[in-house]
């Protein structure tokens, strides 16, 4: 494992996966007291990437590194793939390469816990395509609380759809063929077992007039297709008696200004479900 120190609490990591049969990269943001605190375990919360972005699209896109700079929390981002969707591709019937949840859930929690102090307190968050990994890995058990912002959470409700060059046939195989393979990865299918996780989802209409959209006057259709998807999603939970906190805000494009602001709404929720406090470091930093 390759390690590449960006700034004082940045650091990038470079692993060999067997799951995906080749190098993989994942960027960190330490808690401010991780070197005066090196026996410490700290709550953690994962950051997942949107399609045909990359790992550093957190750090790049949002202010996320001052908004954990007081608190005593691992900021997990790691690569996902242009489409990689956050699951063990089908590929076939064949299984095998590329195997992102087992790379995420298995290798990367086993390498942070044993390098990184990495406790059992754990949330994750994500946009778009994170947003369906968001959920989709919140029925593992691993997550106390789980967050999606403009989510792909129902796919198998629109295989066709805007969304569809998302879907190589490699990924759950073709939708009515292998229709229990998507079923299987359609976190919408699976609402029951989201009981006992603290759960946000947030996403915008797809319509122009939104406070980041500009002059734009046309309608979002990706930001449309995920705001139903979501809906479909919330509604599920509901019949399956799972409380969730909503913010289905009207007006807005598929953009990172409402990623950010997602992200600033849903944080104390996070932070509270994993018991994360603020340190002696961010204390020192508000003086």
């Amino acid at each position: 494992m390759a390690r590449q120190w960006i700034d004082e609490r940045t650091l990038d990591l470079t692993i060999d996966s067997p799951a995906m049969a080749g190098n993989e990269q994942v960027r960190l943001l330490l808690p401010p007291d991780a070197k005066a605190r090196p026996h410490k375990r700290w709550p953690v919360l994962y950051l997942l990437h949107g399609c045909c972005d990359s790992y550093v699209s957190w750090t790049r896109s949002t202010d996320v590194e001052r908004l954990t700079a007081r608190t005593d929390v691992l900021v997990v981002m790691p690569e996902a793939g242009t489409d990689g969707f956050y699951s063990d591709w089908w590929n076939g019937g064949s299984g095998g390469s590329p195997r992102w949840e087992t790379f995420h859930l298995t290798e990367l929690r086993q390498i942070l816990e044993r390098g990184f102090q990495a406790g059992p307190r754990r949330a994750v968050a994500g946009l778009s395509m994170g947003g369906y990994g968001a959920m989709k890995y919140a029925e593992t058990g691993l997550f106390r609380a789980a967050a999606s912002y403009s989510g792909v959470l129902d796919p198998l409700s629109d295989p066709d759809g805007v969304l569809a060059y998302l879907y190589p046939d490699a990924l759950w195989g073709d939708p009515v063929a292998q229709r229990a393979v998507w079923e299987a990865n359609d976190p919408t299918d699976h609402a029951d077992l989201l009981h006992g996780v603290k759960l946000f989802v947030a996403s915008g209409n797809g319509q122009p007039g939104g406070p980041y959209d500009g002059s734009s006057q046309t309608t979002d259709r990706t930001e449309a297709e995920v705001y139903a998807e979501s809906r479909n999603f919330v509604h599920a939970l509901r019949q399956a008696h799972v409380p969730v906190t909503t913010d289905f805000y009207g007006p807005g494009h598929h953009a990172w200004q409402y990623w950010q602001r997602d992200l600033h709404r849903s944080f104390p929720m996070l932070m509270h479900a994993i018991g994360a406090q603020t340190t002696p470091a961010g204390q020192a930093a508000t003086r």
